[in-house]
């Protein structure tokens, strides 16, 4: 990827590493893994959310160790932001791998209907143990897991809906530990087991800033802009064209400058607003404005 301003990748990724530092101190991060690993021992089922147009970046990596020799269901949330040919790429590498994968939009409930069958599919053979040792109808124990921004509170509160009831505490779970009952056969686990992913490839970092999960306000957004307009120029060629009605050609800097004079963003005295024009751009890329976007195309991640 190519930038105008040299350093100014590794700026950005200076930044989101210091973020990551003031948000996931090592003791904090400790505590987190240690609660993780306790609740892991009352769970059938991990289902992990990840942002569809950044299916890698936005997994934890920390989770597969975390997880192994529980039944695992991937949720490509946001997959209608996404390129749908990425969405359909990215569900073929996660089977390949053993996972059970669903397609989803958390906010609008689209996919939601497959999940209770294909959570059923994933935890047959826990289903058909309980069955040979005489244990009838006991409700399918899931935990969901995902990083800041991927949607996780969205989807529990889209499955779950106005009606679902908390069963209390079981047995052997630690107290405060709620446990929410979807319907007779699946329970869910709430619990905040949030962890951010540990990222040294600077490439991670800058698209979880893009899709919005790091906080916009440590960054420089203008910076951020120039390398979304050289990543969209180059995979996705004429959507700035068409939704800015501008020219593509030139450095990402006179693209951006190009965005301000088409959509009015002005500083007294006529000066350009590369700030507000930057504002613009992120928030019509990540709205689904400019189309469907995947930032990790598979194969190429």
């Amino acid at each position: 990827m190519v930038y105008d301003f040299p350093g100014k990748e590794n700026r950005i990724f200076e930044r989101l590493k210091y973020s990551m530092n003031v948000q996931w101190y090592p003791g904090h991060m400790t505590k987190a893994k240690r609660q993780m690993q306790e609740d892991i021992k009352l769970i059938d089922l991990i289902i992990e959310l990840v942002d569809a147009r950044v299916p890698l970046s936005s997994r934890n990596p920390d989770i597969d160790e975390l997880g192994k020799n529980k039944a695992r269901l991937i949720l490509l949330n946001k997959a209608d932001l996404a390129d749908e040919r990425q969405n359909e790429a990215w569900k073929a590498y996660f089977q390949e791998k053993g996972f059970f994968v669903v397609k989803v939009d958390s906010r609008n409930g689209a996919g939601m209907k497959a999940i209770q069958s294909v959570i059923q599919e994933a935890c047959k053979e826990k289903t058909e143990r309980d069955r040979r040792r005489g244990i009838k109808n006991r409700p399918i124990r899931a935990m969901v897991v995902g990083i800041p921004n991927v949607g996780k509170s969205t989807f529990i509160n889209t499955f779950a809906g106005k009606a679902c009831a908390k069963t209390g505490n079981k047995p052997g779970v630690t107290k405060g530990k709620q446990w929410i009952r979807l319907n007779k056969g699946v329970e869910l686990l709430d619990t905040p087991g949030i962890l951010w992913p540990k990222f040294e490839d600077q490439n991670v970092g800058i698209r979880l800033a893009y899709v919005g999960s790091i906080k916009d306000d440590i960054l420089n957004m203008e910076e951020l802009a120039l390398g979304l307009i050289d990543y969209l120029r180059v995979k996705y060629p004429g959507v700035l064209a068409a939704r800015c009605q501008i020219s593509e050609e030139g450095t990402a800097v006179e693209v951006l400058a190009a965005i301000a004079k088409a959509r009015g963003c002005l500083k007294k005295g006529e000066e350009l607003d590369y700030a507000k024009a930057s504002s613009i751009l992120f928030e019509e890329f990540r709205s689904g404005k400019l189309g469907r976007i995947t930032l990790e195309w598979c194969g190429e991640a």
